[in-house]
């Protein structure tokens, strides 16, 4: 990976991980990954991030779902819960494909670069 790519998904990296409702297993696969940079684990922990990541990025679809369910009135609250319903619908609406919080945005941004990053 050049040094531009790699700064590229370590400032991504380090965008999500920041994120306190970031899932445990993106940050695990996200410090196993800073940690492994330039050794001879780096390749192997870059593909490990970009599957764990794939699996993690939250699907606008799911969003909107959770936030109309009773799960997610009582982990939002009812009112911000219409909020995140809304708001999903607008960026479906827009063609996003993905969440676009503070932790599915950077990973977004991640993926779209995978096969760079994977080269």
């Amino acid at each position: 990976m050049n040094q531009e790519l790699k700064d590229f998904t370590v400032q991504k990296v380090k965008e999500y991980m920041s994120v306190p409702y970031c899932c445990a297993e993106a940050k695990e696969a996200g410090q196993a990954f800073l940690d492994a940079l330039d050794t001879d684990r780096e390749a192997e922990k870059t593909k490990a991030l970009i599957e764990e990541l794939e699996l993690d990025i939250m699907p606008v679809d799911q969003v909107i779902d959770f936030a109309k369910s009773e799960a997610g009135a009582q982990v939002f609250g009812a009112e911000e819960a219409k909020n995140v319903a809304a708001h999903g619908e607008e960026i479906k609406a827009a063609g996003r494909k993905y969440c676009d919080c503070e932790a599915c945005a950077p990973v977004e941004a991640i993926l779209k670069r995978k096969d760079e990053i994977l080269r």
